[in-house]
């Protein structure tokens, strides 16, 4: 267990040193390579960390999405080096790894550990906030961890309420315009919905940022094209849900996402195109209510099915 902690801080330190000096992904053998001589000659077999960092980099993009999510209040970049490296870390083995290998609250404590050890003051209860935010939306209980747990927001990472916030702050964000929408096929009485799961564990709605001037129903149908690999065409507006979210480049803004009834002629198989998606399937509507299914999104979908019967 100690091998396995000093060679996670040997990743660690690694990818910090990738990150700062923005080298190339390339370079992470040669840099562990020099780590491991420097703080870890002890350590004769380097698959382990081998393995790991390079792991950690090709699901960065993941990653940082689901870091984005998960701490709306904090965009990446303003995140220091070495918490943002622990992160990656600690959620890659809470996310990907095998939980016989690396029980949840180990990924969670290693990473709290590394940022006590190399981390500020505050990145302890940092990094846990943030594990602990990402856990709990998995499904598992309070993350616990002596002083370093903290209270946290209920509401689903990246989905603050609006009135959370005061309303002379909300005025000022800007509006960022999303469209997405509820996709089912219909065959006689035989109805099945579209869903993509997300890397929180919930099953949600396809949806995407408008491009240029283009309006929200082409832009439902342009996203669910892209995300999932299916064509679809609108049958009717089914609502709005807005919410504060976090850009990485502007900070805090309002995100209005509007959806859309929309038919697909056929049950194609579905390809998930999107880094924060990791799964999409076809469901009847009685196993609707026994997934997971965020909040918000529940008043579109049963909407959706009132509109498919009246049709």
């Amino acid at each position: 267990m100690a091998n396995r902690h000093l060679s996670r801080s040997i990743v660690m330190q690694s990818l910090f040193e990738r990150d700062f000096k923005n080298l190339p992904v390339a370079s992470i053998r040669e840099i562990i390579d020099r780590n491991v001589d420097e703080f870890a000659p002890g350590i004769t077999d380097k698959t382990f960390i081998e393995s790991l960092a390079k792991n950690v980099l090709e699901k960065q993009p993941v990653l940082d999405d689901i870091i984005v999510k998960a701490a709306p209040e904090w965009p990446l970049e303003k995140i220091s080096v070495v918490d943002r490296n622990i992160l990656r870390l600690g959620l890659f083995e809470l996310l990907f790894t095998s939980k016989k290998e690396v029980p949840s609250r180990v990924a969670i404590n290693e990473a709290i550990e590394l940022a006590k050890t190399f981390g500020g003051e505050s990145s302890g209860r940092f990094v846990n906030g943030v594990l602990g935010t990402v856990y709990r939306e998995m499904g598992g209980p309070e993350a616990e961890s002596e002083e370093d747990r903290t209270p946290k927001k209920k509401n689903k990472p990246g989905k603050n309420k609006l009135t959370d916030f005061e309303a002379e702050e909300v005025e000022k964000m800007p509006v960022e315009k999303v469209a997405g929408g509820v996709v089912f096929h219909k065959e006689g009485s035989d109805v099945h919905l579209a869903l993509v799961h997300d890397i929180f564990g919930y099953w949600t709605l396809s949806k995407g940022h408008l491009e240029g001037d283009e309006d929200s129903a082409d832009a439902a149908i342009r996203e669910i094209k892209e995300e999932i690999g299916i064509d679809t065409n609108i049958i009717a507006p089914l609502g709005m849900n807005e919410y504060v979210a976090n850009d990485p480049n502007i900070g805090k803004v309002r995100r209005r996402v509007e959806y859309f009834l929309q038919k697909a002629d056929t049950m194609a198989v579905l390809n998930v195109q999107s880094s924060g998606l990791d799964d999409a399937r076809w469901f009847e509507l009685r196993e609707i209510e026994n997934l997971k299914i965020y909040d918000d999104i529940l008043p579109i979908i049963t909407n959706a099915i009132n509109l498919i019967f009246d049709k």
